[in-house]
Order: structure tokens, then sequence, then C-alpha cells
């Protein structure tokens, strides 16, 4: 009985998606070089500049194209040409794959009817999934007539209407506004809490900040570094940290700073001090015991590139 339950459990925890040094190539043009992946329960954002090679890897992963080298295995199986795999994933592809002459709520109806689910439940999983991603009010309109954003959050629904345990979504904040950008993250972040292995690629690095601390940052076909982004931070400390102190007396401040362990620099400007230090931890308790003792006052300070684009900008450079 407990060895049953430990083989239960390792199933469980087997990873939705694996790549094992996998390439990809377009005649004389590489798209993906060498990537090995393991996109597990939870969202994961794909990150990387247009043409990086995400469209590949997911084209790969949702059984659209063969690997020309390497294994992609999706459920433990093959996805390219698999039914048994693709009926249990979702997918929002960039670009749009809509039938205009149908309305929104007949486009998803015909998708979940032709694959295998009974009628009456094929129109309450459409009417369910209209409502999640924003579109309950739309769906009686023809596809035809649907803004950019509008069809862009129809996509998405045709991604997630079937309730696959694996959903992969390709720029799915692309033509939304600022509202609805903020509901599809919503709805991203809800999906991986609800458990499911959502995997979503951009590019505007700050957006996907947003949906995960999970990420892949793909450059030029090769995956830089994959991991939590305080993860992939901590792994980059020989780089020095910087740090900005907004505060009445920066020359003050940089006097009692700059000849602390750890600090290698101070820029002094009008109201603030930009500081160069290698243990960001220590600085901070120090900055802490100068501003307890009422020998500064400091309003705010934030260390600049503890955030995504820098992590990217300093690995790509």
């Amino acid at each position: 009985m407990s060895g049953a339950a430990t083989e239960t459990d390792a199933a469980v925890a087997e990873p939705a998606v694996v790549l094992e040094r996998v390439s990809h190539w377009y005649g004389a043009v590489i798209g993906l070089n060498d990537v090995s992946l393991r996109f597990e329960r939870g969202v994961t954002g794909l990150l990387g500049p247009n043409g990086a090679g995400k469209s590949t890897l997911m084209r790969l992963m949702t059984g659209q194209m063969a690997p020309s080298q390497g294994d992609v295995r999706v459920f433990g199986q093959l996805p390219f040409a698999n039914p048994a795999v693709l009926g249990r994933l979702g997918h929002s592809p960039e670009h749009e794959q809509l039938w205009d002459h149908l309305d929104g709520a007949a486009h998803l109806f015909a998708l979940l009817h032709y694959g295998g689910f009974p009628a009456a439940d094929a129109r309450e999983r459409a009417a369910r999934s209209l409502a999640r991603v924003g579109l309950a009010s739309a769906g009686s309109k023809k596809c035809g007539a649907y803004s950019k954003g509008m069809r862009q959050r129809l996509r998405i629904a045709q991604a997630i209407a079937h309730d696959p345990e694996l959903i992969v979504l390709d720029e799915p904040l692309n033509g939304l506004d600022p509202v609805g950008r903020r509901e599809i993250i919503d709805l991203v972040r809800g999906l991986g809490t609800g458990g499911h292995t959502v995997v979503v690629s951009g590019h505007v690095l700050h957006e996907v900040e947003k949906m995960t601390r999970r990420i892949a940052l793909v450059h030029k076909g090769r995956v830089l570094a994959e991991g939590t982004i305080d993860e992939i931070r901590r792994a980059l400390d020989q780089r020095p940290h910087h740090v900005r102190v907004a505060t009445d007396d920066p020359r003050g401040l940089a006097r009692l700073l700059l000849e602390e362990p750890g600090v290698l620099s101070v820029r002094v400007a009008a109201a603030e001090a930009r500081f160069e230090v290698t243990d960001p931890g220590s600085f901070f308790d120090r900055l802490a015991r100068i501003t307890a003792d009422g020998h500064m006052v400091v309003r705010e300070y934030e260390s600049t590139d503890d955030n995504l684009q820098a992590i990217f900008d300093y690995l790509v450079a």
C-alpha cells in the first residue's frame, strides 16, 4: 500500500512538460538551440524579445511540430500528432484563428462540440468561458465585428473552455487595453493557483512579472536562465546591486555609508543618493540603524535592479 502511494505521489509531481536538449531549425535558421526545460504546475513566464524562440518552443510543446533534435514530452508522451496529449492542453496562439462568420458563443460551441463534448455541455462550457474572459455580453456578436482586444479574449476563452491541464498562452496581453490587461493577468494567476500548468509568453517583462515569479529567459534560441526571479537574482551576486535612497541630506548620507564594507561607489543628486553595493542585506541593515538613531531622515529606498528588466538586460549583455 505504501509503495503504491509513493508511485502515485511521484506521478503527480512529474512536470507536465519536459524538454531535453531540444533544437529546431527552419532551413538554415535556428529557432531553438539545445534547450532543456521543465514546466510544472502553476504559472511559468516564457520571456524574451520578439524572435527569441518563444513561439517555436510553444509550437513544439503543443504538438504543432516535432523537434529537429532532442526530446519533447508532454504528460510523459510525445505531443506531435498525438490526440491523447492534445486533448489535455489548451493553446491561445499569437496569430488570430477565428471563424468570423460565427458569433463568439457559436465559435466556442463548435470547437467544443467537434472536440467531443455533448451539445448541452458544450453550450454550458462556452458560456462559462466567455464570462471568465469578460465577453459574456458579446457572445451573440459576430467574431468578425470583434475589436482586437475582444478577439484576444476569445482566443484565451477557447484555450480554457475544455478545462485543460496544460494551458499555453502566446502573448495573451496583445491588443488589450489597461483594464483588459489587468483582468487577464488576474485570470492567468487564478489558473495557476487552481492547479493548472500555465506557460505564458511575453516580451513586456513587468507585465509577466505580475503573473508569476517563475520564469525562463530566452534569447536567440537559448535559455539564459530559469527559476524564480529571486533565485536568478541571487545567482548573479557577482554583479553589484544598485540602491537609490531618497533623503534631504544625500551628501551627509553618502559620508556615513561610503566607508562601510561592500559600498563600492555613490552618486549624489539633489534629493537622493545612488549607491553601488555588493551586499544589499548588510547595506539595508546599516541604513535602518542610521535612520533609527535619528542621524538621517530617509524618505524611501529601493534596489533599482532587483527587477526582471534589469536581470534580463544584464544576462543579454
